[in-house]
This record gives C-alpha cells, structure tokens and sequence, in this order.
C-alpha cells in the first residue's frame, strides 16, 4: 500500500475511533499523519527509536501501532471505552510506547538523552522525535537544540508539525516573533530542512539529504485537520469529535 492509501486509512481509524469518544485530538493527529507513517514505514529500521513528544496527537501513533499488530484492536477499543491501557498522551510501558509524553517540552529533552546513551553505545540506530510547534515555545526545547549540536548527537532526527495552530489561536497572529524557524536553527547548527509535511516524499528527501554528520530538524508545513475540509484550520477540532452528521462527511470526502 502506497503513502498516500495508508494515510487516507489512517485518518478513516482515527475518524471511527471519534465516535466512541467525546474528544481526541483529532485535528493535532490529522496535522502530522504523513510524517507518522514515513517515520514508521518508510524511515525506521529494525533498532531505531521514535518518540512521540506531541503527545497530544497520538492517536495516529496509536493507529499505526495497531495496524503493525503491535497493539492489538482490543487495546483502541478499551481506549474508547475509558477502562484501557491508552491514554490521551502515549505512556510509557505501553506497547510501542518508548516515552510518556504529552507535557509539552518534555519528550524531545529525552529523545535527545536516548540518542546520547546510543551515541555512547556506538550503536548505529537513529532516534525520530515529533515535536508540536507550541513545544517550540518551550525553554526546554532550546535547551535541548543546543546541547544536540554541542553533543555532535548526529544519530538525532527531530520533525516539528508547524501546524502554525495552537488550541485557540494562529501562532503567527499570537507569537510574531516564533518565525523564521529554520533560521534559529541553522544559528544553532543544526541540518535544517523546510518541507510540505503532507507530501510524503518530500518528507522522505530530506533524510536521505541530510548532513549524516550533524543533528536533522525537518521543518513540516501542515495543516492542521489535513483531510477533511470543515476541520482544516479551525481551531475547536484541537478537543472535540465529530458528530454523527459531520462523521458522515469526513467519511465521505476521505472516500473520494
């Protein structure tokens, strides 16, 4: 199955997953679905680790798992029903789940100790870390890029989803000064990319370009609610599900 059947088959999960609960984060997961499933099925290899430091978009995390039989149908169905394993942010001990995340600024601080044990290992397994944008406003975000360059951690592979979007506002209207991202870390010295965080291949480029001697940063453009149009962009679907009526026609236009 190619990127893009995978994705639309992912966000349809997500979509029935809606229904049974009364919010998920729909929009944050819709946001970064793409760069999940690269990550996943394209990027990794067998020893490498992916931690999900956005944990509020989970569910895509969650969904993937689950098609890679290493969480079972049972454990989303428990999700719903309140009694499970699942959290609304990924947690630790859970299968698949290398970091409890969800705080925001605190799953890349460990995703760059993890990369730093193996660096010290001499292993060559990389680490992938998702960050939202709002982790950017974190200082424990900008302690971490600098430690990964002064660490040489070149084993370190981080993408922010830069939905532009935080729960109740448009980060560029709200935080002027958050942009030019790829400047601030370029004067950090990171290996900085700027990519459509919906075209999978694009996405895929970049790892393959980037500068194996240093930290990667993949700049992802998204949208958030990417795929179905009443969502995209608007910022209640951050927290709430669709209704009966409006599941209808996110099935409907992810069927086209």
């Amino acid at each position: 199955m190619n990127t893009k059947n995978r994705c639309k088959k992912y966000r349809k999960r997500i979509l029935e997953i809606s229904q049974q609960v009364q919010a998920l984060h729909i929009g944050s997961a819709y946001s970064c679905t793409e760069i999940v499933d690269c990550i996943y099925n394209e990027l990794m290899k067998k020893n490498d680790i992916f931690v999900m430091s956005k944990g509020h978009g989970c569910m895509i995390q969650y969904v993937i798992l689950e098609d890679k039989k290493i969480l079972k149908k049972k454990h989303l169905d428990e999700y719903c029903k309140n009694g499970g394993i699942l959290g609304c942010h990924p947690d630790y001990g859970n299968p698949g789940i290398e970091a409890s995340t969800g705080s925001l600024g605190h799953g890349f601080p460990m995703s760059l100790g993890i990369a730093y044990a193996e660096k010290l290992k001499k292993s060559k397994n990389k680490i992938y870390c998702v960050l939202s944008d709002g982790e950017l406003q974190e200082g424990s975000t900008w302690e971490s890029i600098m430690l990964a360059t002064s660490l040489k951690l070149n084993n370190l592979i981080i993408f922010i989803d830069n939905n532009n979007f935080q729960s109740l506002g448009q980060t560029n209207i709200t935080h002027p000064s958050f942009y030019p991202l790829k400047d601030k870390f370029i004067s950090f010295g990171w290996d900085t990319f700027n990519v459509d965080g919906h075209n999978s291949q694009e996405i895929i480029n970049s790892i393959k370009n980037r500068n194996k001697k240093k930290p990667t940063v993949i700049i992802a453009k998204t949208i958030k609610g990417k795929g179905i149009s009443y969502m995209e962009n608007i910022p209640i679907w951050h927290y709430r599900s669709p209704n009966k009526e409006e599941y209808k026609l996110g099935i409907k236009e992810l069927n086209k």
